[in-house]
């Protein structure tokens, strides 16, 4: 802690600190951050999407219910710190898992249950606007949520008033304002960096696409303003702290920063703003962030073009799948210990067998797997199916068992990467991992390098995540200088002291993997296979 106790004591009575919450995958997490921008306390709440109706989605109770949890605990964290309630704050912010479908009518009722990211539902749409557009539009982005609804003739369509992403609708209910970061709203619809505004020309293709459908409104009046790290984006209303704190302590009048992603988030937890340098997340899902020097050369649907949280145009490569797979085979390694009478911790088993994948032949030994729980979109699947494969004479080992499934949790990935390397020659002069990918030392940094074939660094907040990264928004709002650009508050006033640890790539290691991916390429007919006969 950069402040000693009473400082920091003093800081949270008189409100001079900041608050993120991010909504992750599995986890809800807040942050409280101090006057010099670290961390003061945290709490969180673990949570699950369900497959309904083959829909992944998260029901609007467990919203609600997760984030009342996440904030209770870092407000009792405060309290057993500190022995003071929280009544207020300096400024709050708010993050989701980028982009998805909520859709409400006029009075405020949802018209159809949450499509998060994990849907792979959408390809028909993403084609054809992708197509009519020249911009590459992903399947989990909310305009290609919308389209394929309307290409499904779903009888909700007629009764939308407003759509957004988590985010935006967990702001929306705290301060009544229906609002976007740039960041995120570049996942909703197309923006346009020159006007930090949607982008005019791709709204009237739009609505000349629609038009038969004599809808009753325009895509422009349903889908959040956009706004840019630094503006002010409303303030708590009182039903918005009760929804937040229903004990009543915390004050309403409070100002939040723009809602953003945790795409964005990552970039701010990371200093990866500027342009040529990238930043990527792995964790249930795996995505890496590459601030661009110029726009690429052709569309690519492997490739989404969004923003940095202050507009900067950003190359992202989206993959829906990465650890959840060899959590599932922990977790049985788990149960074979336990059944033999010993007990393992959690981290210990992690790291052990983790750390043996190092060990391994470079190429796995001719193993191969697929961690596909869900469908990937790079490599056109709408479903997943988790499987592992070898030949009869493949070097089976419980070392390169371990390494096929960080290899693979990797895979669809590098293959939207060497499209940016090999073929757009797009440049970076540091990258930095986050996510319970790298929580292994050494181990997911060695692996991922091996990917990228360039250095991999982790900081000594890393553990922080997301949650942290929109405090630090929260936080630029109201203590950033004069003209100060979101760079320059992040490099002199939040990492200008930070420590790092870098891994370079083993040679041998790149080999492997590339000898690996040719595997990896070649094998997608067995996934598919197992997609078609195994229910």
């Amino acid at each position: 802690m950069g402040l000693n106790f009473s400082d920091v004591k003093s800081a949270i009575i008189k409100g001079e600190t900041a608050i993120g919450i991010e909504f992750g995958s599995t986890r809800i997490k807040t942050v409280m951050v101090g006057k010099d921008n670290t961390p003061i306390a945290s709490g969180s709440h673990d949570w699950e999407n369900s497959y309904e109706n083959n829909i992944w989605t998260y029901s609007l109770e467990s919203i609600w219910k997760g984030i009342q949890d996440s904030y209770r605990k870092m407000a009792d964290n405060v309290k057993e710190q500190f022995g003071v309630e929280i009544q207020t704050t300096g400024a709050i912010g708010i993050s989701g898992m980028m982009h998805g479908y909520l859709i409400f009518d006029k009075s405020g009722n949802l018209l159809t249950p949450f499509r998060t990211w994990r849907n792979n539902i959408t390809g028909q749409a993403s084609e054809k606007l992708t197509r009519i557009f020249n911009f590459p539009i992903p399947q989990r982005w909310s305009i290609a949520h919308l389209y394929q609804a309307m290409l499904n003739k779903e009888e909700h369509i007629y009764d939308i008033d407003y759509m957004t992403t988590l985010a935006g609708y967990v702001h929306w209910k705290l301060t009544g304002e229906k609002v976007l970061g740039i960041g995120e709203a570049s996942g909703v619809f197309p923006v346009d960096r020159k006007t930090k505004n949607y982008n005019s020309k791709m709204l009237d293709q739009f609505s000349s696409l629609v038009s038969t459908l004599n809808l009753p409104w325009k895509l422009e009046n349903i889908i959040p303003s956009v706004l840019s790290a630094g503006e002010k984006a409303g303030e708590l209303t009182e039903e918005g702290a009760k929804l937040l704190d229903p004990s009543g302590k915390l004050q309403p009048g409070i100002p939040l920063c723009p809602p953003e992603g945790d795409t964005g988030t990552g970039m701010v937890a990371t200093n990866s703003v500027s342009v040529r340098t990238g930043n990527v997340s792995a964790g249930t899902s795996v995505f890496s962030m590459i601030v661009l020097e110029k726009e690429l050369s052709e569309v690519y649907p492997e490739i989404d073009l969004v923003t940095t949280p202050n507009g900067e145009l950003v190359a992202m490569v989206h993959s829906n799948n990465c650890t959840s797979d060899y959590d599932a085979w922990l977790k049985l390694f788990d149960e074979v210990i336990k059944s033999l009478g010993m007990e393992v911790d959690k981290p210990k088993l992690y790291d052990t067998l983790l750390g043996m994948a190092l060990n391994g032949d470079p190429d796995c030994g001719g193993l191969l797997a697929y961690g596909y729980i869900s469908g990937e979109h790079i490599t056109h699947f709408e479903q997943g199916r988790p499987l592992f494969a070898r030949s009869s004479n493949s070097n089976f080992n419980l070392a390169n068992f371990m390494r096929v499934h960080l290899f693979t949790a990797l895979g669809a990935m590098k293959i939207g990467l060497n499209i940016l390397f090999e073929k757009e020659s797009v440049k970076v002069d540091r990258m930095t991992g986050h996510g319970g990918f790298f929580k292994t030392r050494e181990v997911g940094q060695k692996i991922m390098a091996a990917v990228f074939n360039a250095p991999i660094s982790v900081m000594d907040t890393a553990g922080e995540g997301g949650a942290w990264g929109i405090a630090l928004l929260a936080s630029y709002m109201i203590n950033r200088s004069f003209n100060e650009s979101l760079d320059d508050f992040l490099n002199n006033k939040v990492f200008s002291a930070s420590t790092s640890y870098s891994v370079s790539p083993d040679q041998r290691d790149v080999e492997g993997f590339n000898e690996f991916m040719k595997r990896y390429i070649k094998g997608l007919a067995i996934e598919r296979a197992a997609v078609e006969n195994l229910d």
